[in-house]
């Protein structure tokens, strides 16, 4: 086996020399705006996941670095992300209390496994297999983590001790026996801090509003007195330093209980990850290698956990704003995670000043840019059961783990895919004495039963396939037509396939070989 190129073990080798001081003064500059939205979104995201608010920021440093420079496209920037954290908080909360050293170790163990996962994924070359993660599962899916995450975070809002539970629906109703224990100003004042978000988003829609919301909110704290304000819990201070090295706890126990969510963490990311990217590719008209894109994801999140990264994934808001600015190569993101890692060293004692009603405040808002109404309705003008498939999957993520509801979108597209493809389209009519059925599809084991009643209702003395529109035969179709072909046979008739595709006829051929093969061909 040949040995792969320098090209192919270090990707950015094939875009980093083309690189001008003009090119990285303006990648700087789009990192810097990169790093200015990063900075809340990871300290919001951290806490979704039930993590300390410094792992947001961990996890927004060496996964981005190793994503930019082994990925195949040029604008996207990967993360931590709002479905992806409550997708940790949910698998990993029935196992350990949330914010503990076991929860954390737990979190990073998963991020290895789902890494592994997907770089083998791209190792064999099997990036495609995310397409069966439809859009409408996806669409579903996020609308359906909005709900938990906006769930989630209503015990900070009202400052209530709230148990982890397994679903939304058993969350919801915990909050509901904790309501007469509201702290009234911790909701006020995440309430000023939405308002203003939403008012600065309106009034000015490229200004930073999370980040405006959050030193507004946390600036009030300050600035009212302690009887206003008192009893106002604030984010959990930490020491600034780099990302810690954070040896790995391979528990046999612990990799069994964590392999499923891991496969769809995993799954998940990619999906986020490789439709983001094809977005960015059509508008730079960048060729994306999907393969090389899955690979990068993986050794993300493979080396991100050894130094403190949570699982990451393709971020929407901040690779638009990463192409929206001009950035000409990845050196953008890159930059805009080593700012992330100099906020971590020297701005970490700002953070005990942020009050978690503020931001809360700003992962409501979060959850809202999560929501796709246009999309919804569109899938539910084009498709019944792809609008089906997305309700399926938002009720799912209510009422069952979200890891488990990722299983039960993909099991119904694949039902209804199934179901459409194992009755192809067909025409019937007749040419003389020849009875002519053309059949627009494959003829694989799903559809045989379908087909075999069609051909078996004929009465022509010579039954014509139209096969032109075959393109795929499988096992299961070349015996079934040479079933059918023998009983034709018997009853002195003939079964005919006209103009099929080369390969096809060399499958049905293939069963008896071509001098007893029952069935009959013609251009």
């Amino acid at each position: 086996m040949p040995l792969p190129d320098l090209h192919t073990l270090l990707p950015f080798l094939r875009w980093l020399p083309g690189t001008s001081r003009k090119t990285l003064g303006n990648d700087l500059l789009v990192g810097l705006t990169g790093a200015v939205l990063a900075l809340p979104q990871s300290l919001a995201y951290a806490l979704i996941a039930g993590l300390p608010a410094e792992y947001g920021l961990y996890a927004a440093i060496v996964p981005v670095i190793v994503a930019c420079l082994w990925g195949s496209s040029w604008h996207l920037i990967c993360g931590p992300t709002a479905a992806i954290s409550i997708v940790l908080f949910t698998s990993v909360s029935p196992l350990a209390k949330a914010g503990s050293e076991q929860f954390i170790a737990l979190v990073l163990l998963l991020t290895f496994l789902a890494g592994l996962f997907q770089w083998l994924l791209g190792l064999l070359r099997f990036g495609a297999l995310v397409n069966f993660v439809s859009q409408s599962v996806v669409l579903g899916f996020t609308l359906g983590a909005a709900l938990v995450i906006a769930i989630g975070q209503i015990p900070n809002l009202l400052r209530v001790e709230i148990a982890s539970q397994a679903t939304a629906l058993a969350s919801l109703l915990q909050i509901g026996r904790h309501l007469p224990e509201a702290h009234w100003p911790s909701l006020a004042l995440a309430a000023f801090t939405l308002l203003l978000c939403v008012a600065i988003r309106h009034l000015w829609p490229k200004a930073p509003a999370l980040l405006v919301g959050l030193v507004a909110g946390s600036a009030l704290v300050w600035l009212l007195p302690e009887r206003l304000v008192g009893g106002i819990a604030l984010v959990s201070a930490f020491e600034g330093g780099l990302p810690p090295f954070t040896p790995l706890q391979f528990d046999l126990n612990s990799l069994l209980q964590l392999l499923p969510a891991a496969v769809a963490c995993g799954m998940l990311g990619l999906v986020i990850s490789l439709s983001i990217a094809r977005a960015l590719a059509v508008k730079s008209h960048q060729f994306l290698d999907a393969n090389q894109e899955v690979r990068a994801q993986g050794l993300s999140n493979m080396l991100g956990p050894w130094f403190a990264g949570s699982l990451s994934a393709g971020s929407f808001t901040r690779s638009a704003l990463n192409l929206q600015s001009g950035a000409r190569t990845p050196l953008a993101g890159v930059f805009s995670a080593l700012l992330v890692a100099l906020f971590a060293v020297f701005g970490a004692a700002l953070l005990a000043h942020v009050p978690l009603p503020v931001m809360a405040a700003g992962i409501l808002l979060i959850c809202w840019g999560l929501v796709d109404l246009a999309a919804i309705r569109a899938l539910r003008r084009v498709s019944r059961a792809e609008f089906a498939v997305m309700l399926l999957t938002l009720l799912a993520t209510l009422l069952l783990e979200l890891q488990t509801a990722i299983y039960a979108g993909v099991l119904a597209s694949l039902f209804f895919y199934l179901k459409r493809t194992s009755q192809p389209r067909v025409r019937l009519w007749q040419d003389g004495d020849d009875e002519v059925l053309r059949i627009e599809g494959s003829i694989f084991f799903g559809a045989c039963h379908y087909i075999q009643q069609l051909l078996q209702r004929s009465r022509g003395q010579r039954l014509v396939i139209d096969a032109r529109h075959i393109n795929f035969i499988d096992y299961a179709g070349v015996e079934m037509l040479h079933q059918e072909a023998r009983r034709l046979q018997a009853l002195q008739r003939s079964l005919v396939l006209r103009q099929a595709r080369p390969q096809v006829v060399e499958e049905i051929l293939k069963l008896e070989g071509a001098e007893h093969c029952p069935v009959q061909f013609e251009d």
